[in-house]
């Protein structure tokens, strides 16, 4: 579909919105790149970052290696799915943020599939038809040249922009505290390398009087144990599942942003003369930019939400369970490492809770402890061998009801399946 022509010039506000138009067609801006390039901007506050020093990388690759052997022998799992080595990698904030980027694109793009009631009518070369990250969709020609039709084509092309800024300062942010690969309990893409965010870690040690070797230690262990879970294929295919299914339903919560702007041709007795346009409120939604893409946590996806939500805050609780473990037998700080992490956890930056909101995780504090008090709930049933069987078979997984209530988790994984009795 061909941009549409320019407004009416008499008409300032009519004309602006085709000016945009043309510029948001088929030489508009590429918004993955616009993503990246703003994220990575968040990220590292406009400044290159200077590269990893290479004692730094053998300090790491030291640390990795004898943390790996402990955490290999704590879990009872390798840390990959093969068992392969895993090279811990020392990375700065900007490099950490392209990382997660790719990694999350496939879900992300998802998320911003904007409305398609008929892609098959999407000329060759349009974005509807095309591979970009936030397409422009294809509303069809307005033959009557009326403001509705404009707004609806208009909103359709500029709302995907706004939500990859969003996506982009999420992950900027998120790139600001975290320590290792997983601030979230969330998969990452396969990969034989896990990164670090070394300036982070040595950051969290001098706030909280820390030394810097057992802190990065003290990661290190925290990290691999989140790998070796979020690894094995039956946990990374249910968190795959909830996830996209969290992200579909995000699509669709966008796909009411024509609707607003349509919205606002109503006839308003305030309206400009001749338009039928409430200027008031389109400011006011252009205030507030996040409106334009309203709740993102739909009442259909709450569910969803909850069974995603309870299965992270117990891959969470297990990872610290893990390096806490760890920690006790490597190094001298463990207990004030450990309360350090829960502090840090628990007051939340300003990019783990927008991370958290925009991939439907209730991050809060409450869900921290609901995760710490299900893992110590099995502990003191059944014992840490009990732990492993969490995450083997598929069926094991604990359901949101059976992490409030560690008993019921541990009754129903002892009970006979179809296929025999559970070992």
């Amino acid at each position: 579909m061909a941009p549409p022509e320019p407004g009416d010039p008499g008409n300032p506000f009519q004309s602006l919105l085709g000016d945009l138009m043309n510029m948001l067609g088929s030489n508009g801006p590429d918004s993955w790149e616009m993503t990246r390039a703003f994220a990575l901007n968040v990220a590292t506050g406009g400044v290159a970052e200077s590269n990893v020093e290479p004692l730094q990388r053998i300090q790491v690759e030291q640390l990795s290696r004898v943390a790996e052997l402990n955490v290999i022998e704590a879990t009872g799992m390798p840390v990959t799915p093969d068992g392969r080595r895993l090279t811990c990698v020392p990375v700065g904030r900007g490099d950490w943020t392209i990382r997660a980027l790719e990694s999350w694109r496939p879900v992300l793009t998802e998320m911003a599939k904007p409305p398609t009631p008929d892609t098959t009518s999407a000329a060759p070369g349009s974005a509807t038809g095309g591979n970009e990250l936030f397409a422009l969709d294809d509303a069809g020609d307005d033959a009557s040249g009326g403001m509705a039709a404009m707004l609806g084509q208009w909103a359709s092309a500029i709302g995907p922009m706004f939500f990859g800024l969003q996506v982009g300062s999420v992950v900027g942010h998120l790139a600001q505290r975290t320590l290792g690969q997983y601030p979230l309990a969330l998969p990452w893409a396969p990969a034989d390398e896990l990164l670090l965010v070394t300036g982070n870690i040595t950051e969290f040690a001098t706030d909280w009087s820390l030394p810097e070797e057992e802190a990065l230690l003290w990661v290190c262990a925290r990290e691999l144990a989140s790998n070796s879970v979020l690894t094995r294929p039956a946990v990374r295919a249910r968190f795959e599942e909830l996830v996209m299914a969290l992200a579909e339903s995000q699509a669709a919560a966008q796909q009411d942003l024509a609707a607003k702007m349509r919205g606002l041709t109503g006839g308003d007795p305030g309206a400009m003369p001749g338009m039928g346009m409430d200027l008031e409120s389109l400011q006011g939604m252009f205030g507030d930019p996040e409106s334009l893409l309203g709740d993102l946590l739909t009442p259909e996806s709450r569910r969803t939400s909850d069974q995603l939500t309870s299965l992270a805050v117990v891959v969470d609780a297990y990872a610290d369970h893990i390096a806490t473990g760890v920690g006790a037998k490597l190094v001298g700080s463990h207990t004030q490492l450990a309360e350090a992490w829960y502090r840090r956890r628990t007051e939340r930056g300003k990019g783990e809770e927008a991370a958290g909101a925009l991939f439907g995780l209730d991050l809060d504090q409450a869900q921290v402890d609901r995760g710490r008090a299900f893992v110590a709930g099995v502990v003191e049933r059944a014992g840490e061998e009990s732990l492993g069987r969490l995450w083997s078979p598929a069926q094991n997984l604990p359901t949101p009801a059976e992490v409030d209530a560690p008993g019921l988790w541990l009754e129903r994984i002892d009970l006979p399946t179809p296929d025999g009795p559970v070992n």
